[in-house]
């Protein structure tokens, strides 16, 4: 994906996340990770996109329309879409400008706590694995 940060597939959790999502919401999800995450990288913690949950670890927050984010990014409109969706990508950022895509959800579909918590402990075991990888 094209941007200041190269963002990187680092789950398996994350592509099986991607694929189960409708075609319109893959498309904000493609959109979003484009055009506002590896523009934005670490710095979407100082707006509404993101938050550091610590040990290395970010939600990156989506729920905005397609429309919507086209038209904040700049993008000429070539879907359109004017349903938002509410999706969270859990994300890590590497020295060299590289953020990796741990894992996600449709928080519209199952908003409770419970859900979003153990979305992250999951995040962070991915992340763990990968840096062990790193190591070894």
């Amino acid at each position: 994906m094209e941007g200041p940060w190269h963002v990187e597939v680092a789950s398996e959790d994350f592509a099986r996340f991607a694929r189960s999502l409708h075609e319109y919401e893959q498309a904000v999800l493609d959109v979003a990770v484009r055009e506002v995450l590896a523009v934005e990288g670490q710095a979407i913690c100082e707006s509404e996109w993101g938050k550091a949950l610590g040990r290395g670890l970010y939600e990156f927050r989506i729920r905005k329309s397609l429309d919507a984010i086209l038209k904040l990014t700049g993008v000429v409109r070539t879907r359109g879409g004017r349903q938002p969706v509410l999706l969270r990508v859990f994300c890590a950022f590497e020295r060299g400008r590289v953020v990796l895509l741990l894992g996600g959800y449709d928080k519209g579909k199952d908003p409770s706590g419970r859900r979003q918590q153990r979305e992250i402990s999951a995040a962070r075991r991915v992340l763990a694995d990968w840096k062990r990888q790193q190591r070894a």
